[in-house]
């Protein structure tokens, strides 16, 4: 008997031995979001004491994002062409020495360099987890455990921020990097010990380094210039950028980004193993479920990295109150998640969630654009749970059934590719949102100038010192600022981000739209690793009489005719 008929014939995994798998997968990407989540709360206190600006706290998240992007579909080709679990394991490895390095940062420079290193490790661990779930599950079965993985980042997402404000206002920031390390050591141990993944054919491993080039500079370039163009003023806080977005420079950017992107498509047409098969875009769910990923990045990243913002300079939280005022967006997250995960299993169907999920991803982005520094908070809250309940029904299952149509050799790839494009999405979005918040700051504080000089004529003596602070460029730590001037920066911050989440409803509305022309195919219940076992299985029944056929007709095999009992 072939091994493909036995393979075929191996039972099913039970659930238990599912979720033994399973569980390194899930601790791996716990200690990812942890590691992220854990200094969100407390970016804009790093950002003061390492004298850095706007700028360099929308560097020190979109670094992350960056290289997290351009890494993502790298480990998804690796992961169609060597050992996956060998991969995931070096993943956690690089983000969390990455993440370590980066607690001991003297600069805000030093810190956006170990957040790069960072998404490297990310970008496996995104990926890869992906690819090796659907190793050992059906896309029909896939929708429970995906709530399973809803759940792990959603303990993570609630309990990072909260745990690293108690962690920043007790001992300081630094040591937010450092909590990661025990639960990744556990993290490889369980990996090592649970996770069997079956064998499979092995083949020659070939890196296309020119289009891991192209596509870095192209999406570098972008983002540099999206940060740093179209701020450029005179007066306080004019450090932030010096290119006016006619500018030479911003021409020189913008011209290598889409040289190097034109350059990367012909590269990828013509190399034997491309980094993102361009044949995949053929396949209209890959191409519409890449389309509803940008928006539901933005979304996500984006709401992630400026209602931490809003909470501690728009409404004077500490970073620990910050976490606890984001929960209600985590709740939407986890609740829609596992609700949705086990229906899809349940029922088989997917496509009437993700259009809920998009609406609610429209609804989220718009109301939270029209928040101000006094906005009752419950009111905030639900705009931030239908934002997270959102994202929750939308991120998880857009990999789902791209992963259900896919050829399974190309499982990798197409995994990736969705998780790329939203990386990139919501790396493209914090730069652009970031971009927007600052020129709105730079804008307000020069309209706002009298009432700012007025609050530093109640200030007496402490006049000078609060006035050298605005002129330094630094991001100012609002909630230690005088009450005169406080309530002012608390009201230029809450316009200037809720400015920003408009920029967000757009895509989201592109995102409905892709979803609503998505092809609603049934979810098949056959894991990759059985369907790529089939097709060998079919190939052969196929081929046989084929070559019996060619044979005969050649005179090679001479038919009895069971009449006569003799050859023809």
């Amino acid at each position: 008997m072939s091994s493909s008929s036995e393979a075929l014939e191996k039972p099913r995994m039970t659930q238990r031995q599912v979720l033994e798998a399973l569980s390194g997968l899930l601790l791996g990407m716990f200690v990812s979001m942890l590691a992220s989540t854990v200094v969100s709360t407390s970016l804009p206190v790093i950002i003061h004491d390492l004298d850095g600006n706007q700028a360099a706290f929308t560097w020190v998240v979109t670094a992350t994002l960056l290289t997290t992007a351009i890494s993502t579909p790298i480990w998804g080709k690796l992961a169609d062409l060597t050992n996956r679990k060998l991969l995931f394991q070096i993943a956690i490895v690089i983000f969390v020495l990455a993440t370590a390095a980066a607690g001991f940062s003297q600069s805000a420079e030093v810190m956006i360099a170990f957040r790069a290193v960072q998404g490297i490790g990310a970008g496996g661990l995104a990926a890869l987890s992906q690819v090796l779930m659907a190793d050992i599950i059906s896309p029909r079965e896939r929708g429970r455990y995906m709530g399973l993985f809803g759940a792990v980042m959603a303990v993570a997402t609630i309990g990072g921020p909260l745990l690293g404000g108690l962690i920043t206002d007790a001992w300081g920031w630094r040591w937010n990097f450092f909590v990661a390390l025990p639960f990744a050591v556990g993290a490889l141990i369980l990996v090592q010990a649970t996770l069997h993944v079956p064998a499979r054919p092995k083949k020659k491993t070939s890196i296309d380094y020119v289009g891991i080039v192209l596509l870095s500079a192209a999406v570098s370039l972008l983002l540099i210039w999206v940060t740093n163009a179209g701020t450029a003023t005179t007066g306080a806080w004019s450090d932030l950028t010096n290119n006016d977005w006619w500018s030479l420079s911003s021409v020189l950017m913008v011209g290598g980004a889409l040289l190097a992107a034109v350059l990367f498509i012909v590269v990828e047409l013509r190399s034997k193993e491309p980094l993102i098969p361009l044949t995949l875009f053929r396949n209209r769910t890959f191409t519409l479920s890449v389309i509803a990923s940008i928006a539901t990045g933005i979304a996500m990243f984006g709401a992630s990295v400026f209602l931490s913002q809003y909470m501690q300079l728009a409404r004077g939280a500490t970073p620990t109150e910050a976490g606890l005022m984001t929960i209600p967006m985590i709740g939407g997250l986890l609740i829609s998640s596992i609700g949705v995960g086990a229906l899809v299993t349940k029922y088989g169907q997917w496509k009437p969630y993700l259009i809920v999920g998009s609406v609610l991803l429209i609804a989220g982005s718009t109301t939270l654009s029209t928040i101000h520094y006094d906005t009752n908070f419950f009111l905030v809250s639900v705009y931030m749970f239908l934002l997270g309940a959102g994202v929750g029904m939308t991120m998880q299952n857009l990999v789902l059934v791209v992963q259900n149509t896919t050829r399974p050799e190309e499982i990798g790839v197409a995994s990736s590719g969705v998780t790329f494009f939203r990386s990139l999405g919501g790396t493209i979005g914090v730069s652009v949102m970031g971009a927007a918040l600052a020129a709105r700051v730079i804008d307000l504080v020069a309209d706002r100038k009298d009432d700012i000089t007025a609050a530093l004529t109640t200030l007496g003596d402490n006049a000078q010192y609060w006035g050298e602070q605005l002129q330094s460029g630094t991001l100012p730590q609002v909630s230690a600022m005088p009450e005169a001037l406080r309530v002012v920066f608390e009201d230029i911050y809450a316009n200037g981000i809720s400015h920003s989440f408009l920029i967000a409803v757009p895509f989201a509305v592109i995102s409905l739209v892709a979803i609503v022309f998505l092809p609603n195919k049934p979810l098949t219940t056959m894991t990759t690793t059985e369907r790529m076992q089939a097709s060998e299985a079919d190939l052969a029944t196929v081929s046989v009489p084929e070559a019996m056929a060619t044979l005969t007709a050649t005179g090679s095999v001479r038919t009895v005719n069971p009449e006569r009992g003799s050859d023809d």
